[in-house]
């Protein structure tokens, strides 16, 4: 992480460097220059806003991973049998357009 850390040093100073040239150019007549001068700030801002995502985010633990496939498993589990259940009336269940859905075949 020190090395991320020295990155990001590199990176502001350049970024609040090109503000400075782009600034003095605008001050020289350039138009165009004060929108980089503008620019180049955020830009150094949204490099700390990463790397302070980088460094602050927890990645996913093994336990998470298992227990979002449980999950999964289980939300797949129920919508096939919700979609396998038969009506009310004992028919087929229908689809949108209101025909009978094909039989399915057991594996």
């Amino acid at each position: 992480m020190v090395a991320l850390s020295v990155v990001l040093v590199i990176w502001v100073l350049g970024c609040l460097a090109a503000g400075w040239w782009q600034a003095t150019r605008a001050m020289d007549g350039n138009a165009l220059s004060y929108l980089y001068a503008i620019e180049w700030p955020i830009f150094a801002v949204a490099g700390v806003v990463i790397w302070w995502l980088v460094l602050h985010t927890a990645p996913v633990t093994e336990d998470e991973r298992e227990e979002r496939k449980a999950y999964e498993a289980a939300r797949r589990a129920t919508r096939l049998a919700e979609h396998a259940a038969p009506t009310p009336s004992g028919e087929a269940p229908r689809d949108a357009a209101g025909e009978s859905a094909p039989a399915r075949k057991s594996s």
